[in-house]
């Protein structure tokens, strides 16, 4: 075994700081530069250690068929020297063993190490029938004690259900080796072999848990992260549609009321000037406060470090607003008449639901409804929090709100933050023109 066969997990830790002044920064990486040489005289062994075992993970990462070669290598030139230098005579049975036999035998043992990361199962079959020739001729070669690597593999890549014949092919030489040969109890010698078996298993499970656990924890961080990124995109999604709501609210409806108001100061100007001063004061009026809202959701925008909830940042006209909001109509050709049932102090958030719905379906009669149509408000309070408001005009038949535009889609995502319900259409016959209702219920207790 190896350090690049058995992987350890390395935490890496990061720490960002701002940039201080350059007297304050010189004097921090001073700090900085000798607490690092404290901590290496502290832990060198340690730190050097890591480094080294880092190094050859990512060497044996880069280059996994170099690394088995020069690991295959080393014990296979291990080998050879033990038959080449005599020192199997240590503990043969028989000194006599030709040469050619002990070198099938030593690289019989050793060079099926290559694939012992990629097919550790065929390497263990492979060298089992060496390993039992070994055993049989009384070499007692040392390079059979290299299947305990492939043991250590097995447990490492395979399912260990299925290994109780790994332990029994590396068994098998000791007790014909005892069997044939007779030198040492039998207890001792399987006992012993049994043991270093049990070693080599025991080290594959430990790394094998401690790789399951690392990954785990890599598997984890990127989910982790992917979540991340998905709900930073789907709250920048969600800001992207709240703003092209408020500027579709905002610029929309006091661009309609501009275009009304041009175009009958256009007819006036001819017959009635001071009509025609009107309106342009009127179309004076109605720009500083579109340019007024925005400029306050541009200062939402910009705003930093807070918490509140984006309702409650937008501009927030509230229900005593609609008096200017529907003067502002009147004066751009549309009349316009209200009902009120009722009265209830709603919450912010409800009255700027409110308001932008009667804003944008009477922006929708101005652009759409032709000539002469007017229009309705019927506002009808209930208790706790509730409200309904019933916007309709008298337009040509057929006139609708366009279908790809933001105002019905801006309005139905208002009205689903409080649980109400939206209904647009036309009119039921035999009348004509647009509805829009709006209902939101009661306030849920909290």
């Amino acid at each position: 075994m190896t350090a690049a066969d058995a992987p350890a997990t390395m935490d890496l830790v990061t720490n960002h700081q701002e940039a201080p002044p350059t007297e304050a920064r010189t004097a921090e990486a001073r700090t900085a530069e000798a607490r690092t040489a404290e901590a290496r005289t502290a832990e060198p062994l340690t730190q050097y250690l890591q480094h080294a075992n880092q190094r050859v993970r990512a060497f044996d990462r880069r280059r996994p068929l170099l690394w088995d070669l020069l690991f295959t290598g080393f014990w296979v030139t291990a080998a050879l020297i033990d038959y080449t230098g005599g020192g199997w005579r240590s503990v043969t049975h028989t000194p006599d063993t030709p040469g050619p036999l002990l070198l099938a035998l030593s690289l019989g043992l050793s060079v099926p190490l290559l694939w012992r990361r990629t097919h550790p199962a065929a390497v263990l079959f492979t060298t089992t029938p060496f390993a039992l020739v070994n055993a049989w001729s009384g070499a007692m070669l040392q390079a059979a004690l290299l299947q305990l690597v492939v043991i250590y593999h097995i447990t490492l890549r395979l399912p260990l259900r299925g290994l109780w014949w790994a332990p029994a092919l590396v068994l098998a030489p000791v007790v014909v080796s005892t069997a044939r040969y007779g030198e040492g109890e039998w207890n001792q010698q399987v006992g012993s072999q049994l043991t270093s078996v049990l070693v080599a298993v025991l080290i594959g499970i430990t790394v094998r848990t401690r790789q399951s656990y690392t990954e785990a924890l890599e598997d984890r961080a990127r989910r982790l992260e992917t979540e991340r990124d998905q709900q930073a995109q789907l709250a920048a999604a969600a800001e992207r549609a709240r703003i092209a709501r408020e500027m579709h609210d905002i610029i929309g409806h006091n661009l309609s009321v501009i275009t009304g108001l041009a175009d009958g100061g256009r007819y006036a100007a001819g017959k009635s000037p001071e009509r025609a001063a009107q309106a342009l004061h009127a179309i004076a009026t109605t720009s500083r406060q579109a340019l007024g809202e925005l400029r306050r959701l541009l200062d939402v925008l910009r705003a930093e470090g807070t918490a509140a909830h984006p309702v409650d940042l937008a501009p927030q006209p509230a229900l005593t607003d609609l008096d200017q909001l529907i003067d502002g109509v009147r004066n751009a050709g549309l009349p316009v008449h209200t009902t009120v049932e009722g009265r209830a102090a709603l919450p912010p958030g409800r009255q700027l639901t409110v308001y932008r719905v009667i804003q944008e379906a009477l922006t929708n009669t101005l652009k759409h409804a032709g000539p002469g149509a007017t229009s309705e408000i019927a506002i009808a309070y209930g208790d706790k929090g509730a409200v309904t408001v019933t916007i309709t005009d008298t337009g040509a038949p057929g006139t609708a709100a366009p279908a790809d535009g933001r105002g019905l889609p801006g309005m139905r995502e208002r009205t689903a933050l409080y649980g109400g319900t939206l209904e647009a259409g036309p009119r039921p016959r035999p009348g004509q023109g647009w509805r829009v209702r709006l209902h939101l219920p009661e306030e849920s207790p909290q």
